[in-house]
């Protein structure tokens, strides 16, 4: 019994400095701009910019292969802040800074189709085929991916209503 826990103990202890020494000398330097750039952009991880997450386009941003008007979550006052950061002009002439707003199904409509919940970045849509979907408003991103492929239009974007607990101080306006 004794040796088992010894060597359980020797097996742990030998693994834990080879998984130490290979954090510390097989880690993969990141260009110090790119994590900047990551830790401005909003992490929602939604994909409206185009690419899979906030990481790729992090990385796109910093090597100038993408404008930096491409966050729709982020909106002016982000755009502003990312062309400050890498120096660059903005063009805000395409832009429009939505409310913020959430997808609700119309149940009466609905035919479990389940398009909307395989587009759903965030997985805030369950359902099942052939049976009525939810979404889930806590993962909702507000990204109007479902909307685009539901075929019977019954998931609709609805404003977020402002309660105590939904007030968020307004973004200041960028100056111009």
């Amino acid at each position: 019994m004794i040796i088992a826990i010894m060597s359980l103990s020797l097996l742990g202890l030998g693994l834990g400095v080879m998984l130490g020494l290979a954090g510390r000398y097989l880690k993969v330097e990141q260009d110090p701009v790119v994590i900047e750039i990551e830790a401005m952009l909003p992490g929602s991880q939604c994909g409206q910019c185009g690419f899979p997450g906030c990481a790729p386009a992090a990385e796109a941003l910093a090597a100038g292969t993408a404008a930096v008007t491409l966050c729709p979550p982020g909106g002016r006052l982000l755009a502003g802040e990312l062309a400050a950061k890498l120096g660059v002009t903005a063009d805000f002439s395409g832009m429009t800074d939505d409310e913020p707003s959430l997808a609700a199904v119309l149940e009466s409509t609905c035919i479990g189709c389940t398009r909307c919940f395989k587009v759903c970045p965030t997985d805030a849509i369950m359902g099942a085929p052939k049976q009525i979907h939810t979404v889930f408003k806590e993962a909702c991103t507000g990204c109007k991916a479902c909307v685009e492929v539901c075929p019977t239009e019954c998931l609709q974007m609805h404003p977020i209503k402002v309660t105590l607990g939904t007030w968020i101080w307004p973004k200041p306006a960028l100056a111009a």
